[in-house]
């Protein structure tokens, strides 16, 4: 039997199969950033019957901008469109987390408030674009945060996490990987403070702890996940020893019993896929996280069905397939061909290259 389609638990969470959907974002927010019904109807479509959905990345703070049309999370008025999505993906039987989100130094003065620079550890310059309502920018130098203004940014995460449990959520997953703003604290080419958010890993790795801890306090351990991606370059990211980076935060977070560690594999290369490479994070990071692992990365049900015989993870998360296959749980339980995604309709627009996928006949 195929243990893709077995049940497991992530913490709280009992789930029927290990098809998990990947954050994906897409920037279809209604003003106001705030999520819509055309995100609603998105939803909808891809949930399955005791499926895991994790949302795509949701700013918890206006400075937490580097992609214009990104749903929010940073005030209360954003709290009924996101209540609309859970109660349609629970009236279907799934499951939903909601990711959250700051992208620190990737971004640009026409996504912050006032113009200003975007905030980081330290000041240092990512490579990449960020997507303004003037098209796409090249992130900005960015300002380090000062010590006195970390626990208003944590706090930040906190309300996040609170208002996504009003909005119905089942949980929350911590955006902590692809160079956004814990990951700029957690590694060192990124993080050249001097203060105790800085210098060795016990003080880098504090602020994903810190952040952490604040959705545990909203949540319980049980209802938060985390993601990292070890050696990832997206943004220009680089540490001296992600081998000792990496396992370091995964036996902490192990130790706080969080209800799932998600691991981006590092043969994806911002958006392309290494293809001749195999999964490795998931199987080195296995000894030092015992709870629940998710691996995500350029998965196909075959090598998703590989991982999981191995035992080096538990479930799969997938991404750019469950765009273009809306009821992709269904279609490798079946073994069904499966459509190609567009990657011109990725980000923003309308229903085309969103919720004009078809399912597959013999799926209904």
């Amino acid at each position: 039997m195929s243990k893709l389609f077995t049940p497991f638990t992530a913490g709280a969470l009992s789930l029927a199969h290990r098809v998990v959907m990947a954050p994906l974002t897409r920037l279809r927010a209604d003003p106001g950033d705030k999520a819509s019904a055309l995100m609603r109807d998105y939803y909808t479509q891809r949930t399955s019957q005791g499926g895991l959905i994790i949302s795509e990345a949701t700013p918890v703070a206006r400075e937490g901008y580097g992609y214009a049309g990104a749903p929010g999370i940073y005030e209360d008025a954003q709290i009924e469109g996101w209540r609309a999505v859970t109660e349609a993906v629970h009236a279907r039987g799934g499951k939903i987390v909601m990711q959250l989100w700051h992208v620190g130094r990737q971004s640009h003065p026409e996504l912050q408030p006032g113009g200003k620079a975007p905030v980081a550890p330290s000041a240092i310059q990512a490579e990449g674009d960020a997507y303004t309502p003037n098209g796409p920018r090249p992130f900005s130098m960015p300002r380090a945060l000062e010590r006195h203004e970390i626990p208003a940014v944590i706090d930040q995460f906190r309300q996040g996490a609170a208002r996504a449990k009003a909005a119905g959520f089942d949980g929350v997953e911590i955006h902590g990987a692809n160079g956004y703003l814990p990951d700029q604290f957690l590694q060192d080419g990124t993080n050249h403070r001097t203060d105790e958010y800085g210098g060795p890993i016990e003080n880098r790795a504090r602020f994903l702890l810190e952040i952490t801890q604040a959705a545990i306090e909203v949540w319980g351990a049980d209802r938060v996940g985390v993601r990292i991606s070890p050696s990832g370059t997206y943004g220009s990211m680089s540490d001296s020893n992600p081998q000792e980076t990496f396992g370091y935060i995964a036996e902490k977070l192990s130790v706080l019993g969080i209800a799932y560690l998600h691991i981006v594999e590092p043969r994806i290369k911002g958006t392309e896929l290494i293809s001749d490479s195999k999964p490795v994070a998931a199987q080195q990071l296995r000894q030092h996280f015992h709870g629940t692992l998710l691996a995500a990365g350029g998965f196909t049900g075959e090598s998703a069905e590989a991982i999981l015989q191995a035992g080096d993870a538990d479930a799969v998360a997938f991404g750019r397939f469950f765009i273009s296959n809306p009821d992709l749980p269904e279609r490798l339980r079946h073994t069904l061909p499966l459509t190609e995604y567009d990657r011109t309709t990725f980000y923003g627009g309308g229903t085309h290259g969103y919720t004009d996928y078809p399912k597959a006949q013999s799926s209904d």
